[in-house]
């Protein structure tokens, strides 16, 4: 059965987000992600409000890392938000941005083992566990939260190779940036290879996708375009040539980037939408949604920008979408 979530960027205030995830909870939506950069609000005390002012959702770090906060401090974070809202939390955690972390002074090593050390240590302690702890990494001598006895679930944000093997080893589920089946051939056989000798029937594949949906095709092309437009110029070569995008193109829109976004927007062709965005009349994204379900997702989440008018494009996903998935 398809799950659907929604991501949102910690850019807006706390009553904002918490009246659209309370919005999206209404509207049959399962899980709601708040993104987490350390330029934008804190996305624990988000999540913490948004969890008192909500019924049912599922609330999740999309993602959070191993790095601008210890494990301890993570499970504790988490913890709150799970205690809050009455077992509803999700650890949505991935390695985060080597270039970010640099600008900051935060050093980026060992990544893989990072991430499942930081997973282990926090699932330990939201137990309820006293731990020491002694890995390559994280070296805990003494440590116990004074509150909460739940594992939450966790869900591993991964695009290469290595952490979707690692997702698929130790996660509940995985969220990985992508809005075409093609994406998901590569990435399912990876979760696989790394889920070898687990049941991997109750793992959650999110597809993090670049969502725009409205009544009118052209006007959710529109809101779509300037995400797509970042996130082709952002892809390495080979996820270019996996699409089949003619490199001329690309070479268009990087170049388009220098004169100014507009000009960028201008640039993104039809096969660049195909390939980086679920996007047009509902009919159109239940059609794109089926083929993801046949590619082996099992979560939707409704993505940057959700549509040229968020609170319509929520509502068309509960009211349209959701039931024709069901």
């Amino acid at each position: 059965m398809i799950r659907f979530g929604i991501e949102f960027l910690a850019n807006e205030t706390a009553d904002t987000l918490a009246d659209m995830i309370r919005f999206s909870e209404e509207n049959g939506i399962e899980y709601a992600w708040i993104t987490d950069h350390y330029n934008n609000r804190d996305s624990f005390s988000l999540l913490t409000y948004i969890a008192a002012r909500t019924s049912t959702i599922k609330l999740g770090t999309g993602v959070t890392n191993p790095y601008t906060r210890t494990a301890p401090q993570l499970a504790s974070a988490i913890a709150t938000v799970d205690e809050v809202s009455g077992g509803r939390a999700v650890f949505g955690i991935g390695p985060g941005d080597k270039m970010t972390f640099e600008n900051l002074g935060v050093q980026w090593t060992k990544p893989l083992q990072t991430v499942r050390e930081t997973v282990e240590v926090v699932r330990r302690l939201t137990s309820g566990e006293s731990i020491s702890y002694n890995g390559e990494v994280i070296s805990i001598k003494k440590a116990k939260l004074n509150f909460g006895n739940n594992a939450v679930p966790v869900y591993i944000g991964a695009q290469g190779p290595g952490m979707l093997k690692l997702a698929g080893r130790i996660g509940d589920g995985a969220l990985v940036n992508a809005s075409h089946p093609r994406d998901f051939e590569f990435a399912l056989k990876m979760l696989r290879e790394g889920a070898a000798g687990r049941d991997f029937s109750q793992f959650d594949v999110g597809a993090y996708t670049s969502f725009s949906v409205a009544k009118s095709r052209d006007e959710a092309v529109a809101a779509a375009k300037p995400v797509v437009a970042f996130i082709t110029a952002g892809s390495p070569p080979d996820v270019i040539k996996r699409h089949g995008i003619p490199e001329e193109d690309y070479t268009r829109l990087t170049s388009a980037f220098k004169e100014g976004f507009k000009q960028a927007i201008q640039t993104v062709t039809d096969d660049m939408m195909s390939a980086f965005s679920i996007c047009g009349t509902p009919d159109d994204c239940i059609e794109q949604i089926h083929e993801l379900v046949g590619a082996g997702v099992t979560q939707i989440v409704v993505g940057s920008p959700i549509g040229p008018d968020r609170m319509e494009a929520i509502k068309l996903v509960g009211k349209e979408i959701i039931p024709a998935m069901g």
